[in-house]
């Protein structure tokens, strides 16, 4: 597939043609493997965020089951409780 990109700034093709030599790498080469990374990126940061937002309702799933453990575990204590008065 190909890309054409237009008006880029003179300054910006001087940086990107001395990164590419410092790579022996033809500009096209050079920008084809950066923006192959740059997409790669994107989807990892994607899955990052997923990941995060996946722990962060797990942790809060782990709280709320605690706090119902707690309570029945008093409810149960009490219940010996009485049954040791009786």
């Amino acid at each position: 597939m190909e890309i054409k990109i237009r008006n880029v700034d003179s300054i910006a093709v001087k940086k990107i043609d001395e990164l590419a030599k410092k790579k022996k790498m033809s500009r096209q080469q050079f920008l084809k493997g950066q923006l192959e990374t740059l997409t790669l990126f994107q989807a990892k940061t994607d899955r990052e965020i997923e990941l995060e937002n996946l722990v962060r309702f797990n942790i809060q799933t782990v709280e709320k089951c605690t706090e119902v453990m707690e309570t029945m575990n008093q409810f149960i204590m009490e219940l010996m409780e009485e049954d040791d008065v009786s």
